[in-house]
């Protein structure tokens, strides 16, 4: 699995295009991104596979499109163990992702609000 937390070349190039959005492009994310972490432990908490795989799919884009490397790489392995029905192994994932979202955050320079 892949090291990279945040990606440079990513973030350069989206604050070069976002510009002064660059800010609210973060929070976005940020904001998404614990929806998405909430709607995964709720699936967990329900059995719920399909809302598993679902989350992980919406966030999986997020991290691709912030260069969240690692953070990615997670989510691609909780879609598909959510898709196969190995929840245990989604829970051990979603431990991974969880820790990694909090990494991503503090290289991204936000704070998160809450604990997911």
């Amino acid at each position: 699995m892949s090291e990279v937390h945040l990606d440079d070349a990513v973030q350069s190039a989206l604050q070069e295009v976002m510009e002064d959005d660059y800010p609210l492009l973060l929070d976005a994310f940020v904001s998404d991104s614990e929806v998405r972490l909430r709607e995964i432990r709720a699936g967990l908490a329900n059995a719920d596979r399909e809302a598993v795989r679902l989350a992980a799919h919406s966030l999986k884009g997020s991290c691709s499109n912030m260069g969240a490397a690692r953070l990615l790489g997670l989510c691609v392995q909780i879609e598909e163990c959510a898709r196969h029905g190995d929840l245990a192994r989604v829970a051990v994932l979603f431990e991974q992702a969880d820790a990694e979202f909090g990494t991503v955050c503090s290289l991204l320079g936000r704070r998160r609000l809450d604990e997911i």
